[in-house]
């Protein structure tokens, strides 16, 4: 029979203890790798509380998301089609045409992290063209289907749901 002296006990019980959370980081990090590579916006959609559907950037919004397997990413989306009155510099442009600009185009960056056991991604915000979104946290449940991921954001305007095409490397 083979005894075990307390340094042995000890480093089972704390090799029983890290194992789970050992499997816990592989798994994200090949999720992680799932995720790497650059994304193109197919369609963007938000679903009313009371079931409305609208189309925030159009019913072809041009977008772009970004993974790194560093654990970095960034995202730019655009309505086709924003007013041309602003011309080349927003300096001199009026309020109201500063006002279309923005609202038909969002921005932003930092890093991420996946939750494989509740499915989500979840976006640190370091920098983005909403001043209040920096320093925030952006959850989204997410679903691999073929080359698609699928990026589903809930909040207190309804459902946001968004489908990216993985572009070829």
């Amino acid at each position: 029979m083979l005894k075990l002296g307390i340094m042995g006990l000890l480093g089972i019980a704390v090799l029983t203890a890290i194992r789970p959370i050992i499997g816990e980081q592989r798994e994200e990090s090949e999720l992680r790798s799932r995720f790497a590579g650059e994304w193109k916006l197919v369609s963007c959609e938000r679903k009313a509380s009371d079931g409305t559907l609208t189309y925030p950037y159009g019913d072809k919004p041009v977008g772009r998301i970004t993974y790194e397997k560093a654990g970095r990413m960034s995202v730019q989306i655009m309505r086709p089609g924003r007013s041309q009155a602003a011309g080349r510099t927003l300096r001199e442009a009026s309020v109201d045409v500063l006002r279309e600009v923005v609202d038909g185009y969002i921005a932003y960056f930092g890093t991420f992290g996946v939750d494989p056991a509740s499915r989500t991604v979840v976006h640190h915000v370091q920098a983005c063209l909403v001043p209040s979104w920096v320093g925030t946290t952006l959850k989204r449940t997410y679903e691999f289907e073929d080359n698609r991921l699928i990026l589903t954001a809930e909040s207190e305007d309804g459902t946001l749901r968004l489908t990216w095409q993985r572009e070829p490397d």
